[in-house]
């Protein structure tokens, strides 16, 4: 054995690296996915197997980024790759560029593609959502007149609120031109602004049956729409494009119906729980209010102001009478003082002296008090109590 035919573990790695992924370019492999895990550096990592082997396979994360769709364990996929070798461990493993569901052909690839895009443009977030009436008055519903769908939903609605109106919008669910049918049952239901909830939906059906809502002009009508939006399209494992960009998502058209408005008799109960409360909580605030007044009626506090008005009115009366004593004491005073003044003003009154047999004597109409100023050379006159002599001589009587 020489030298030069023994070969390194690397060399014969290296051999094998380059015979096979000179040989095994641009597969195409179809098997099931196990074991996958997604690296926390984006990379995928999974075994690709079918019923009598498997190999390793590795999608690297520019290309994993690109996938329309979540690869899980157990999907059936057809992978297309380069097979390489992993020299450290001496492995070989499919290197894949795309994968692509089993079964799955271009309708759920446009499907894919367009969920990404609007997912992209945050037509799905949850704070654009808007939240649907409480009670509305007036529902929607744009779907196949002949359906079994609208007769379930007005069924339905009409059994929970028979007050509901209910304008159904009939479109084509299915078929050439259905979406854009769709799609201006929205617009003109939001234009003229006559419903509170529009519901969009038909019965189940195959992939191809439910497209029409999985068209962008139906995902964006629905968007767009000012009016809260509700989704029941198929059954509850189908899922549509205005199931995700509309506000609430019904897994049928019935429970669409269910969602939408409240039972009437679960309304009435709640206005008889309303009405119990109310009224007990009113009758209650009414004996406590009535408590409250009777002891404050009863109370000191209340019935001092009468007390003090009574005492108020006695010491007016007091006063009146006090007043009034004033006033006749204070009437006698004065009544005694002119009477006192009248008697000296009698007493005092110059004829009442005269008929006493006094006289006065006046020269030039003076008094003459004092023999000192009386003079023989004046005019003089005496008057008496019946009568006046004047200049001495004559009489003159009163």
């Amino acid at each position: 054995m020489t030298s030069e035919k023994i070969l390194s573990v690397s060399d014969i790695t290296k051999q094998i690296k380059g015979v096979l992924e000179l040989g095994f370019s641009n597969l195409y492999v179809r098997g099931e996915i196990s074991n996958f895990k997604l690296h926390s550096s984006g990379h995928l990592y999974f075994t690709l197997k079918d019923e009598g082997s498997q190999i390793s396979a590795v999608m690297w994360r520019a290309r994993a980024n690109q996938l329309l769709f979540k690869p899980t364990d157990g999907m059936k996929i057809i992978a297309r790759g380069n097979v390489t070798v992993y020299e450290p461990r001496g492995n070989y493993q499919l290197d894949c560029t795309s994968l692509q569901p089993l079964g799955v052909g271009d309708l759920q690839l446009a499907f894919e593609r367009l969920k990404k895009k609007l997912f992209d443009e945050g037509l799905f977030n949850a704070e654009r959502k808007k939240e649907l009436p409480l009670y509305p008055q007036r529902i929607g519903i744009v779907t196949s007149p002949t359906g079994a769908a609208v007769r379930d939903m007005i069924s339905v609605l009409s059994r929970r609120m028979p007050s509901l109106e209910i304008i159904v919008v009939p479109v084509k669910v299915q078929g050439i031109g259905s979406a854009e049918e769709i799609a201006e049952a929205i617009k003109m239901l939001n234009e003229h602004q006559t419903v509170d909830v529009i519901i969009i939906g038909r019965g189940g059906g195959s992939l191809e049956d439910l497209w029409a809502f999985n068209e962008e002009i139906v995902a964006r009508a629905v968007a767009a729409s000012s009016i809260p939006t509700i989704s029941a399209v198929g059954h509850e494992i189908d899922f549509s494009m205005s199931d995700f960009v509309a506000d609430l998502r019904a897994p049928t058209p019935s429970a669409a119906a269910e969602l939408v408005v409240k039972d009437r008799n679960e309304l009435v109960e709640l206005i008889r729980n309303f009405y119990y409360t109310m009224t007990n909580s009113m009758n209650t605030s009414i004996e406590s209010y009535r408590q409250t007044v009777e002891n404050l009626v009863s109370s000191y506090s209340f019935n001092k102001p009468q007390d003090i008005l009574r005492q108020r009115n006695q010491q007016l009366d007091e006063l009146d009478r006090r007043l009034h004593q004033s006033i006749r004491h204070a009437l006698l005073l004065s009544k005694n003082g002119m009477d006192s003044l009248h008697m000296r003003m009698k007493s005092l009154n110059p004829a009442l002296i005269l008929k006493r047999g006094y006289a006065i004597v006046r020269q030039e109409g003076t008094v003459v008090s004092s023999v000192k100023t009386f003079s023989s050379e004046k005019s003089t006159s005496i008057e008496f109590q019946d009568g006046i002599v004047p200049n001495g001589n004559s009489l003159k009587k009163k």
